[in-house]
């Protein structure tokens, strides 16, 4: 009876030590959403952006994903971005989406213009470039190549081969 006391309460410190960790881990690691006022980009493929995902300029987060959604006629997506109230973004920002890394998420970079008038609450960025994908670039890259090497191939174009 006194050993199943002891686990009871064991169990339970264990589970307390737990959720604080998660607490902790989620107030450090800066996972916030920013608000402020929403602007909407439209890509041609905004592939690896979700609701949630950093809006960033030189690096720094200035802003959230808080939607996408696909126009049904012209099969664009539609990417509404809360950017903090703070920034003031000149009509001619553009935005892209680029990578974190390798095998990172993506997320959508805002390069500011030179436009004296600013981009109004509700707003839409008129230059945008969607989402390059890495590993389709890799493949081709790999495979396109592989087979010359950088050489020119075929009969008498200096290859080691038969002549």
């Amino acid at each position: 009876m006194n050993r199943n006391i002891i686990e009871t309460v064991m169990g339970g410190v264990v589970l307390v030590v737990a959720a604080a960790f998660v607490v902790f881990a989620f107030s450090a690691s800066g996972m916030r959403t920013v608000s402020g006022y929403s602007v909407l980009a439209v890509f041609d493929d905004a592939t690896g952006i979700a609701p949630g995902a950093d809006v960033r300029m030189s690096g720094v987060k200035v802003g959230t994903v808080t939607a996408q959604e696909l126009d049904p006629n012209t099969f664009f997506a539609e990417v509404t971005l809360s950017i903090e109230d703070r920034i003031q973004l000149p009509d001619d920002t553009s935005a892209r989406i680029v990578p974190e890394g390798l095998l990172g998420g993506n997320y959508v970079e805002l390069q500011p213009g030179g436009a004296l008038e600013n981009l109004e609450p509700g707003g839409t960025i008129q230059y945008t470039q969607g989402a390059i994908n890495v590993v389709d670039l890799l493949g081709r890259f790999i495979f396109g190549g592989a087979d010359s090497g950088g050489q020119p191939s075929g009969p008498g174009a200096g290859g080691l081969g038969p002549s």
